[in-house]
């Protein structure tokens, strides 16, 4: 065999094997799904050895490229973080400020849409605390400064449809009472911003499933139900041992609490969702695995079946 034809097949061999940890090859979208990613990235300045940031933010845009989301919320993120993102994605517009100051200092509710599919409505920003519209401000036992970013976006791809109202935030790692109060926000904040919208939430909630956090945001009160889901046990009802979210930059760890969720509003169907469980040499992309969801509108779904 001629050696330029050994090579031409030994490349294409490469080119079609899977990667190593990649979510497995899944069936086309119908169009006009969204394709939704949470994605806790790790704060660029930790002292993390070698997975410090400017050895793995390649491969944090190489994860969130093999998923391709529409939009994209991201946690821990730094201004300097959310710049090489915003380069790194072309095609992709984003909002995000420091949730210290309204600016640049502190941790960044970095969201991104594709702007070929949105059109922005409006966008903006609360803070998780009994005073949610003064920057910086805190409450209840948070140890710092918690905050929700927000935007409201036409969809293009979906004539007529509802506007989307999509909300990213991280919730408080010590406070227990702030996690629970900062639920109650979202939730009430998510329904008078989203009124006449889908809403979709992502986030780091630092809070496992049987948590009062997770109560607050969808569980009824009285009668009356959460207008949010947990999309993950919409489409796999039972849980199951392996849906840890915190990976300490190990493949392995999945056996912890789900501390990671995208919650809907209940005009949505989740075709799927689920752990994007990528992986290098037994390392992942960050300290959290990405999550990830696909939905279709309700009037979408009904047109379709």
């Amino acid at each position: 065999m001629p050696r330029s034809l050994r090579i031409a097949i030994l490349l294409s061999c490469m080119v079609a094997w899977p990667r190593a940890g990649a979510m497995s090859e899944e069936p086309a979208d119908v169009a006009g799904d969204v394709r939704v990613m949470s994605f806790n990235i790790r704060y660029g300045s930790a002292r993390d050895g070698e997975n410090r940031w400017d050895l793995r933010k390649e491969f944090v845009v190489e994860t969130v490229q093999a998923f391709r989301p529409d939009l994209l919320g991201t946690q821990e993120t730094l201004g300097f973080q959310r710049d090489y993102l915003a380069a790194n994605l072309p095609g992709y517009d984003n909002l995000g400020v420091g949730r210290d100051d309204g600016g640049d200092k502190g941790e960044m509710m970095a969201l991104f849409y594709r702007t070929d599919r949105f059109e922005k409505l409006d966008g903006g920003h609360f803070w998780l605390s009994e005073t949610p519209e003064v920057v910086g401000s805190k409450s209840w036992d948070s140890s710092l400064p918690r905050m929700v970013t927000w935007v409201k976006l036409r969809d293009r791809d979906r004539q007529p449809s509802r506007p989307i109202l999509f909300l990213n935030t991280h919730f408080d790692h010590i406070g227990q009472t702030a996690r629970t109060e900062s639920a109650k926000l979202v939730r009430q904040r998510a329904a008078q911003l989203g009124e006449g919208c889908d809403v979709i939430v992502t986030g780091d909630f630092n809070a496992g499933e049987a948590s009062a956090p997770y109560q607050a945001l969808f569980a009824a009160v009285g009668d009356q139900p959460s207008p949010l889901v947990d999309s993950l046990r919409v489409f796999q009802p039972e849980a199951a041992a392996d849906e840890g979210t915190f990976s300490g930059f190990r493949e392995d760890a999945v056996g912890g609490a789900r501390i990671d969720w995208i919650a809907l509003s209940r005009g949505w169907k989740v075709v799927r969702a689920g752990i994007d469980r990528t992986a290098r040499e037994g390392k992942t992309p960050s300290d959290h695995f990405p999550i990830y969801a696909v939905l279709r509108a309700e009037m979408q779904a009904a047109g379709d079946e």
